[in-house]
């Protein structure tokens, strides 16, 4: 297998992992598309320093989410404060309606988190431990667990402000 191959092979094994940073780092699908890109761009770019001492996935979260973060940054894009869904949306929806929408409240939650929680609550999200959290974004193992804590009270908090309950 040739090494185009098999980077393609493990790209299309996680490509899941890309669609949910591109989700959580950008509100329309037209940014959220340029950064799906962007990620695989630098995936590619870097992947001859990936050294298989780890798992693939977790290389690739590493370079997706810090591709996310600056490519955030870069753009000077700041997601919007205020979300317009109506009072009564949930009123005899199916279930995959349902869940859909569910999605969308979270999506647009967590675009309006900072970036540290981004990368915290997808980490999480991805059934990361605290150590393994901790490891990923170079902090200790407390302080990923106080952050992530906080992150999620926060995510809670935009989720019923946008008119979501629990």
């Amino acid at each position: 297998m040739t090494r185009e191959n098999e980077f393609l092979t493990l790209l299309d094994a996680h490509k899941g992992i890309l669609h949910k940073i591109s989700k959580m780092y950008m509100e329309s699908p037209e940014d959220q598309q340029d950064l799906f890109q962007e990620i695989i761009y630098q995936l590619w770019k870097s992947y001859h320093s990936f050294s298989h001492q780890s798992k693939f996935s977790t290389w690739m979260y590493r370079v997706a989410v810090n591709t996310a973060i600056t490519f955030f940054k870069k753009e000077k894009r700041k997601p919007p404060t205020t979300s317009a869904f109506p009072e009564n949306v949930m009123s005899e929806e199916s279930e995959a309606s349902s869940k859909e929408l569910k999605l969308s409240h979270f999506y647009k939650a967590v675009q309006q988190l900072e970036k540290i929680e981004k990368a915290l609550i997808f980490y999480h999200l991805e059934n990361y431990t605290h150590r393994d959290i901790s490891l990923q974004l170079g902090i200790s193992e407390v302080n990923a667990r106080v952050k992530l804590n906080r992150a999620k009270n926060k995510l809670k908090e935009l989720i019923k402000n946008q008119g979501y309950e629990f």
